[in-house]
């Protein structure tokens, strides 16, 4: 069963989002586009997908929900489609990191 999984960009000193806040990227009306390409394993077809996220569907301080729940002793995988969409939230950063609004 495929698995999903979660694309990081780190934020380092590289990354053309080093040093940004939030207030600069609404400034900028800053827009994330995201491209993937993937090999569909069963039909040996290739997978494109794009999207962008716009400054304001950014979350900050946030992290998508697990959908999986593993059950050791039945040897069973359980996903909750209900929180497919969910965030849970996480500490930011503060080193080097430009405070947000």
């Amino acid at each position: 069963m495929p698995l999903t999984w979660t694309v990081v960009h780190p934020i380092v000193a590289g990354s053309p989002l080093h040093g940004l806040s939030e207030t600069d990227l609404r400034e900028r009306g800053a827009e994330l586009m995201v491209l993937l390409t993937a090999i569909d394993e069963t039909f040996s077809q290739t997978v494109h997908v794009r999207t962008s996220y716009r400054y304001d569907e950014i979350v900050w301080g946030a992290r998508f929900s697990d959908i999986f729940q593993r059950d050791a002793e039945a040897h069973d995988l359980t996903v909750d489609i209900t929180r497919l969409h969910g965030i849970e939230p996480v500490p930011l950063p503060t080193a080097g990191v430009a405070a947000a609004d």
